[in-house]
């Protein structure tokens, strides 16, 4: 890795991850190559075999082998990672509520790629914004540095014993996976002391204590309660992903939240954004600002659970919302991050507009002109005396050409 001064390197988005799972050296990874991520377990796959970690490296047919291999490392009782992308975070479907359901604190760091047809493996984030509902801990990033960051925050969340949830944290493919950009980490020894050990919770391999993993839990069973026990575990993993960043900051500088507000206190006009796309969102803000605009920005870090009570804490006061999404939802009024947002303002008094902007589909540019525009419309709606329609909004898209 190449080294910018004495404290950060240059790596690609890959590589950052690969750094620190070899700082938390978890004892069982599974995986299968897929474009974009493929670096990742290459790379981890080479510590291995140079003996720079422990872990025992799996390499199966699939990625729904990879991910049913996983969770039964994790029942057994080992600490277990594994990475996808795209088609292949759709070949695991099945089994990711599985390993939800059976509150295993796996972690999988999944690097966004449209999702065909058509064929295409650019960045977008219909992957796992379809996997949304799946039972899984979602932690969004923008960079370099908060890719490696949030992949050793996901492995405290997850075996947190509040929570015991498998957690994925994502960053775009491409855009960051192979891109290079600066990276500062934490040192070996304060990494591992942070991540700790690992404690399991009823392992099947505790052959003096034997426990069942994945019986049938039908009609006059408990499937009902089980679930509602799992969504309450996600309920309370929004103290726990602040707590664990809180605790990061201490021992890194780098403070997290469960979301990231940029020039908001005071702002009449703000965009909601994820990934990679916000730093040229916050740039467009700035250049507003000098113009006078009361603008503003929030960047989505924790997608699941969906923190309602931030948002609508940081965008109470703003007249017009617009929420940028890198993924359409069929046959709602909006992409899955607008549903959520505004249904996290609806209740308030006075209740912001909120208007649905649909971008960077199948890895489409974004450019700041584009940003803008979502902006103007923005200003226009804050100005008008009627609500706007809410119908979704194209950035970039050729018609309008």
């Amino acid at each position: 890795m190449p080294r910018l001064n004495r404290e950060t390197v240059a790596v690609t988005g890959n590589e950052a991850v690969a750094e620190a799972m070899r700082q938390i050296n978890p004892d069982v990874v599974c995986a299968y190559p897929i474009t974009p991520q493929t670096e990742i377990v290459q790379l981890y796959a080479q510590m291995v075999a140079d003996g720079k970690v422990t872990s025992e490296f799996v390499t199966v047919e699939s990625e729904h082998s990879a991910m049913s291999a996983v969770i039964g490392s994790a029942a057994a009782g080992a600490r277990t990672m594994t990475a996808t992308s795209s088609q292949g975070f759709a070949l695991m479907w099945e089994m990711l509520y599985v390993a939800a359901s059976y509150r295993l604190p796996i972690v999988m760091t999944t690097v966004n790629r449209a999702l065909s047809g058509p064929i295409n493996i650019h960045c977008d984030h219909s992957d796992t914004m379809g996997g949304r509902d799946t039972g899984w801990i979602q932690l969004y990033g923008e960079n370099h540095q908060q890719a490696y960051d949030n992949c050793l925050q996901a492995l405290r969340i997850a075996e947190h014993l509040d929570v015991r949830l498998p957690a994925m944290h994502m960053y775009d493919g491409y855009v960051i996976s192979g891109a290079i950009g600066p990276l500062v980490m934490l040192p070996d020894a304060k990494a591992r002391e942070f991540v700790g050990p690992y404690h399991a919770i009823n392992p099947l391999l505790d052959v003096a204590n034997p426990v069942t993993v994945g019986p049938f839990d039908g009609l006059h069973g408990w499937y009902f309660e089980h679930k509602v026990a799992q969504n309450r575990a996600m309920d309370r993993a929004l103290t726990v992903i602040q707590g664990v960043a809180d605790e990061y900051a201490e021992i890194s500088g780098r403070p997290y939240g469960l979301l990231d507000p940029y020039r908001l206190e005071d702002a009449d006009i703000a965009i909601v954004v994820v990934g990679s796309t916000a730093g040229t969102t916050r740039m467009v803000v700035d250049k507003l600002r000098t113009r006078g605009v009361k603008a503003g920005m929030a960047r989505v870090r924790v997608f699941r659970p969906f923190p309602h009570e931030a948002y609508a804490k940081a965008l109470e006061h703003v007249k017009v919302v617009g929420v940028l999404d890198r993924a359409d939802s069929s046959g709602a009024q909006g992409g899955p991050v607008f549903l959520e947002v505004r249904s996290a303002l609806y209740d308030s008094d006075p209740r912001p507009q909120v208007l649905p902007f649909i971008y960077g589909l199948g890895g489409r540019d974004i450019f700041p002109d584009d940003i803008e525009h979502a902006f103007a419309q923005l200003e226009e709606a804050a100005q008008s005396t009627r609500r706007s329609s809410i119908e979704r909004r194209y950035l970039n898209l050729r018609e309008d050409k």
